[in-house]
């Protein structure tokens, strides 16, 4: 029997940080685009690669831009 072998964790670095990008812009849809699932869902942060701070603007931002109906809550 082969025991569980050990996965290698490759540190995601935030997008927003490497690029000096300070501010999630709820009306920029092709980067929210990239934190969301294709069912639609947030990501999460160990996913996106996002710092902690980061992570909450953009949840912020992908909720905003739902309900102004720029980003469907439901895939279509």
């Amino acid at each position: 029997m082969i025991r569980g072998r050990k996965k290698r964790i490759v540190p995601k670095i935030c997008y927003f940080c490497v690029n000096n990008l300070n501010k999630a812009d709820y009306k920029d849809i092709t980067l929210l685009r990239r934190f969301v699932s294709s069912f639609m869902k947030i990501a999460p942060k160990r996913r996106s690669g996002l710092c902690s701070m980061h992570q909450r603007k953009v949840a912020t931002a992908i909720k905003r831009a739902r309900e102004m109906s720029l980003l469907p809550y439901l895939p279509s």
